[in-house]
């Protein structure tokens, strides 16, 4: 009995071992069906894009949701489209200065140091994955040639103040003028200044006193203009009550001088009609308003002759006379 028990034991060891192939063949077969199930679809969230790879040909896939593929023959590579950037100048995480990358000389021979920060994103999924081997490098490179090539045409002045605006302005053209040639499936979204100075603390000191100085002027121009735009009507409107002055003046001093060519004229006429008469009785008028209270004395030498001579009688009687012979 004992050597029954002792053979029974291989016997039933020998079967499980002949099921091990089964139970590894079964193993692999679910490996295979959970990858084939699981590997037939896939899912493209609304920030991204998919670029699909059928036997070496490349495909994007670019609306959000469920997808399915071909397992094992499809490939499915995913790309962000978010907006993303980068510092050039600087190091985004220490805000350190890169002196390699910001210091740049103008076309008036300064040095100065510039701070750029740039934003891109994807705009062809398939050229970003195979077009080039790094996109956002070039991309970096473009970037830094454009900047040291325009602010080259600037002098160091408009740089640090006045001509920031126009420089970004040219910058960004000129990188979407190469990204348009190179075409590597990035897209340009902005690329600003975030700071310009120069590289010496004294030099710094000087262009923040030109900048103080320009302030100062612009200052004084605006002062200027105000104090001009104040002046400038009070003194139209002092313009305008001379001329109307004059205006007035002179057309009372032609009425009158009208009224003593009506007065001379009817003078004149009197005087051709009478003539002894008329200038009788001019010089009487003129005695008049010159010597209104004159008392005319003749002294002969003669005792018994009157000296006292009343001018007013002698007056009314060739007024009278002169009256008389008028009528």
């Amino acid at each position: 009995m004992d050597n029954n028990n002792v053979y029974e034991m291989p016997r039933k060891g020998g079967d499980s071992f002949k099921n091990f192939p089964k139970i590894i063949v079964l193993v692999i077969v679910g490996i295979l069906a959970a990858s084939i199930f699981f590997g037939s679809y896939f899912t493209i969230n609304e920030q991204e894009q998919a670029v699909l790879t059928t036997f070496g040909k490349a495909k994007s896939v670019t609306t959000a949701g469920l997808h399915f593929k071909i397992p094992i023959i499809q490939r499915v590579q995913k790309v962000d489209t978010t907006t993303k950037g980068f510092a050039i100048g600087y190091d985004e995480v220490t805000n350190e200065q890169d002196e390699t990358e910001s210091l740049m000389i103008t076309n008036d021979f300064n040095f100065v140091n510039v701070d750029f920060y740039l934003e891109y994103k994807v705009s062809d999924p398939v050229k970003v994955l195979y077009a080039s081997e790094n996109p956002v490098e070039i991309l970096r490179n473009i970037a830094l040639s454009s900047i040291r090539s325009t602010v080259g045409s600037y002098d160091v002045d408009s740089v640090i103040t006045t001509g920031k605006n126009e420089i970004q302005a040219e910058i960004k053209e000129t990188i979407l003028h190469k990204l348009e040639i190179h075409d590597i499936g990035l897209q340009l979204v902005n690329i600003t200044i975030q700071d310009s100075e120069p590289p010496t603390e004294e030099v710094m000191n000087a262009f923040k006193e030109v900048e103080t100085a320009k302030q100062g002027k612009e200052t004084l121009v605006n002062n200027a203009n105000k104090y001009r735009n104040e002046k400038i009507p009070q003194a139209e409107a002092q313009v305008d009550k001379i001329l109307q002055e004059a205006e007035s003046t002179k057309t009372k001093r032609i009425n009158e001088a009208l009224a003593e060519v009506a007065r001379f004229n009817e003078m004149y006429e009197e005087y051709k009609k009478y003539p002894l008469i008329t200038k009788q009785r001019m010089f009487y008028e003129a005695m008049e308003d010159v010597l209104p209270s004159l008392k005319v004395i003749i002294d002969s030498g003669n005792s018994g002759v009157q000296k006292l001579l009343p001018l007013e009688p002698l007056m009314g009687t060739h007024s009278t006379a002169g009256e008389g012979g008028n009528n």
